[in-house]
């Protein structure tokens, strides 16, 4: 099971990878270096207000996916 940093405006999208058996937390500064994969809205580029890279994981930039595509995606970066 892997855990997944989830933005907070992505509710659809955390019930969905729940469903499918990954770990989902929500996505802050704290969390973000013991996620294995984040998925953010894409609608704010500088998640938090902040240049620098809070997390070595892949991000996933979920604007304009279904939560299905989300998980493809998830599940294709894991598999890195």
């Amino acid at each position: 099971m892997a855990r997944i940093g989830v933005e907070n405006t992505l509710s659809n999208v955390k019930q969905y990878l729940k469903s499918q058996g990954h770990q989902v937390m929500d996505m802050n500064e704290s969390t973000m270096a013991n996620c294995d994969c984040c998925v953010v809205s894409g609608q704010d580029n500088n998640m938090m207000g902040m240049a620098n890279a809070l997390t070595k994981a892949p991000v996933i930039n979920a604007d304009g996916m279904t939560a299905e595509e989300v998980l493809e995606a998830v599940n294709r970066n894991l598999a890195q």
